[in-house]
This record gives structure tokens, sequence and C-alpha cells, in this order.
């Protein structure tokens, strides 16, 4: 595994060795020696889920939890392709507001560590994209949070037309000046 240090403090990007013969294709998705370093010994994964969405162009986030609940997230896309975008929104963080993407697929077998304190969502290249994320807190509906894709105060640089947001992601509220960032 290689991991590069992204410009957000604690965001990482994990590049992964595909070993690859005439059967198929074998490659490395989580490994805690490899990974001590970003995840450290306090944290273990407790949740992993799966999503699939099938429009091209589809975003679906940019959501969050908040501490007590907030939670680093391990993201790799397993089927497609995606724009993956991360918002910091840590308030003593000197990146605060500032975003990050980076194009995770099956073929590039790229991972993204999200830190806690992150706002985290995607938009579909590539019908029916499949993502995996592993998770060191438990979904906690009181603790969730969420940040318009479109806000104009980020100015997320969508490689498509958004569409096909859920309700949720479209109540989502826009960022005021008296947003005040999570604590960590």
């Amino acid at each position: 595994m290689k991991i590069i240090q992204t410009p957000i403090q604690g965001l990482m990007l994990v590049e992964t060795e595909s070993k690859s013969d005439h059967r198929g294709a074998f490659s490395r998705f989580f490994c805690q020696n490899e990974l001590q370093e970003f995840i450290g010994c306090s944290r273990k994964i407790v949740q992993i889920n799966q999503s699939c969405t099938h429009t091209i162009g589809a975003v679906r986030g940019l959501h969050y939890q908040r501490a007590p609940h907030a939670e680093m997230k391990l993201i790799r896309c397993i089927n497609g392709k995606v724009w993956d975008v991360v918002v910091d929104l840590r308030s003593e963080s000197p990146t605060f507001l500032s975003w990050y993407a980076e194009e995770l697929s099956n073929n590039n077998k790229r991972m993204m560590i999200v830190p806690e304190g992150c706002a985290h969502g995607f938009q579909v290249l590539e019908e029916d994209s499949e993502l995996l994320y592993l998770h060191t807190a438990f979904y906690t509906p009181s603790s969730e949070g969420g940040i318009q894709p479109t806000d104009p105060a980020l100015a997320i640089s969508w490689p498509l037309p958004v569409q096909d947001l859920s309700g949720r992601d479209c109540d989502h509220p826009l960022l005021t000046s008296d947003f005040a960032g999570l604590i960590v």
C-alpha cells in the first residue's frame, strides 16, 4: 500500500497494487499493520456498509457524524467509477471548509481515508457504481449531519451536472457565515 497525504490534514489517498495473472487479479483492501499509523490503536472498524448508485451524475452526500459519534471512514470503489469528495469541517483545521476530490474506481483500486470532522460525498461517473465503507463508529441518527453538495460557499467542481439527489440531501442546509465547524 502506498499512502499519500492530501492537502487536507489526515485525509489520505491509499493506492494499492493489484497482482494479476491468467486467473484474474488480487489486491489488498485493508491491512492493520500498514494503516496503523493513520488509524491508530484506539480506532477499530465497527461497521462496514456498501452502496450502489445506478445513475451517472447522481450525487450522494455530503454526510458526516458529529461527536461523540464522529467517525473515520475508509472508502473504496469496488465497481464502476466515482468522483469522491471530502470537505474539511473541523473548526480548528487550517483547511477549514476546503474540499479535496479523487477519482476512485474498481480499476485504479484507490481508497480514501476520511478523518473525523470531514463530510464525504461522491458523484457517479459510471452506471451501477458501488462503494464499500469501513467505519470506526456506529451509525447514530441523532449525530448525523450533512451539507448540500451544490453549496456555493464550497464551490465544488463536480465533473458532471449534479442530479438525482435524495430528499434528505436536498434538505441539508447551506453553510452560513455563523457556521463554526465541528469539534472532534
